[in-house]
């Protein structure tokens, strides 16, 4: 109803045209007025600009599309590997936001070194172009090793084979050899991280291993451990606990014969599982939850350094002056060895959940980790044991601004901040239901869990808890420091463990650890290196390890 002033309406047009621009359309243009009715309707314009397709380009190293023959490069990546990961399509109106995000998409494949955009006007189609994406491939094949130290294989030395793009399809093929003095790990694994063609964007991952290592579940740092056995009576899992138990059977009955060797644990398998983000079928949209449903095969194999089975384990730290000990003291490491067992074959179905709002999946600072399993093992056979475990952690972080030891974290005017401190939180809990071989029970205590305790020696239970406070700020541009306590329970069930280790070896059970640490960023990924002690006694440990704790 208002007269039509063409100044206004121009400036109206270039605030349209302005707003177009701030969502991403940066090839919209507004034209007009193209018509006024003589209604006084006035038409306008929009050429919201389209997108003709998406064509990939490879690239050399300085950024060439030809070789020195004038032939074009040819990339090991398979195109669609490239485009799937871009949302815009054909006949979409371009979006620079869109296109932003697809490319971070791209980059964070690990496969690509640059990626340049190109945008090529198609003739006779004005507003309609052609997106060229030029790719640089980074190098995925690699060989690594390196040595290291764990309790349960002391020091050892690594071996890698990979190709995080094998054919081109971005699958992730590795080979992996490890050998140490207590053991060693081979296993083959594979990943292909998108099914082709499933809108879900499912991934796909398998291996297969054998490895062999000293559970530490049999160890404990001041309280002895447990000793191979070759050979029980028949009568010793019969008799009373609080009876002698011979080292000779010469000496009387029930009896064992002592092989002295640390026991050792042998298993051979495969896994085999599905991933899928609950994305609901747009396989560009950031979900937060996402399903596991996976398969585990192994055959477990307790034996002696020599590879020889030995089912059965003794405490060395209630030996008398004879030799002998109480019959509780000897212990079926196999499932039923009872009945003649010497290893174990275990079927496990495997279901899991996760939900992260993580602000950095790396070093977070704010936002919530949950992850929700259960795992069904089924009886193959009269030595495969049924039982269930079930495990829930979450994650919660808090961003805070306490210490401002770093600069960052004392921003000039006009300077961004940058300060990644967090007052974390941590809540583990898992449970075991049915027949539970020794070795699968779970353990408190190692750089993982409490940290004043060495691997395993605070507790094996059949349930466990663990809670951690920690508070992590910055000191320099690489280094953090993080102050933290520690607790853990198993809810006084180490007795309902098989052949109850966990009380044979005096381990409390339970208990807190307060300290401290330093993190150093590297290109390998975060070191921290801590001190904590066991339930603020002078007893201290020294922890190194690779990333945070959570």
């Amino acid at each position: 109803g208002k007269t039509l002033n063409l100044n206004a309406l121009q400036a109206r047009i270039a605030e349209l045209q302005r707003w177009y621009a701030d969502q991403g359309y940066s090839l919209a243009r507004i034209s007009g007025p193209t018509r006024v009715s003589p209604q006084g309707v006035v038409q306008l314009l929009v050429k919201e600009g389209s997108v003709a397709g998406v064509e990939v380009q490879f690239l050399n190293k300085e950024g060439e599309s030809t070789n020195d023959k004038g032939q074009p490069i040819k990339g090991k990546t398979k195109p669609w590997v490239v485009t799937r990961e871009i949302s815009i399509k054909k006949g979409d109106a371009f979006n620079r936001r869109q296109l932003e995000e697809d490319i971070k998409r791209l980059y964070g494949t690990g496969l690509f070194g640059d990626v340049k955009v190109t945008l090529r006007p198609v003739a006779g189609n004005p507003g309609e172009v052609t997106i060229v994406l030029g790719i640089v491939e980074q190098s995925t094949g690699s060989l690594s090793g390196g040595i290291g130290y764990s309790q349960s294989q002391g020091v050892f030395g690594q071996v890698q084979l990979q190709d995080n793009n094998l054919g081109g399809r971005a699958w992730d093929a590795a080979l992996n050899v490890t050998y140490g003095q207590f053991g060693g790990l081979a296993d083959v694994s594979f990943t292909d991280p998108w099914i082709k063609g499933d809108k879900f964007r499912t991934a796909f991952r398998t291996k297969v291993y054998l490895s062999r290592d000293v559970p530490q579940l049999l160890q404990s740092q001041n309280n002895g451990y447990f000793s191979t056995v070759s050979k029980v009576s028949s009568n010793l899992f019969n008799s009373s606990p609080t009876a002698t138990a011979y080292s000779n059977s010469a000496n009387g009955s029930p009896w064992f014969t002592l092989d002295g060797n640390t026991v050792a644990i042998q298993r051979t398998g495969a896994t085999v599982s599905f991933v899928r983000p609950l994305n609901g079928g747009n396989p560009f949209k950031k979900a937060p939850w996402s399903l596991v449903v996976g398969v585990n095969a192994q055959e477990a194999t307790p034996m002696n350094f020599g590879g020889q089975s030995m089912p059965y384990a003794v405490s060395t730290n209630n030996f008398n002056s004879s030799g002998n000990t109480q019959v509780q003291n000897v212990i079926c490491i196999a499932y039923n060895c009872q009945n003649g067992a010497t290893s174990n074959q275990l079927l496990g179905l495997r279901l899991a959940a996760t939900m992260s709002t993580l602000n950095d999946p790396r070093n977070p600072i704010s936002g919530n980790f949950l992850s929700l399993g259960t795992e069904q093992f089924v009886s193959v056979g009269q030595n495969s044991p049924t039982f269930n475990r079930m495990r829930a952690s979450g994650s919660h972080f808090i961003p805070v601004n306490w210490l401002k030891l770093y600069k960052g974290c004392r921003p000039k005017p006009g300077q961004k901040k940058d300060c990644n401190q967090a007052l974390a939180f941590q809540l583990s809990l898992g449970t075991n239901i049915g027949q539970l071989p020794v070795y699968e029970a779970f353990c408190l205590g190692g750089n993982n869990s409490v940290r004043g305790y060495y691997d395993c020696d605070l507790g094996v239970g059949k349930s466990f808890g663990e809670a951690t406070i920690e508070y992590r700020f910055p000191i320099f541009s690489i280094i953090s420091g993080e102050v933290f306590i520690d607790g853990g329970t198993t809810f006084n069930t180490q007795a309902n463990v098989p052949g109850n280790p966990g009380g044979i070896l005096q381990k409390a059970g339970s208990g807190s650890s307060p300290g401290a640490g330093l993190i150093v960023t590297t290109p390998v990924g975060p070191l921290r290196l801590e001190a904590a002690t066991q339930n603020f006694t002078s007893n201290w440990r020294f922890n190194l390890g690779v990333g945070w704790k959570f």
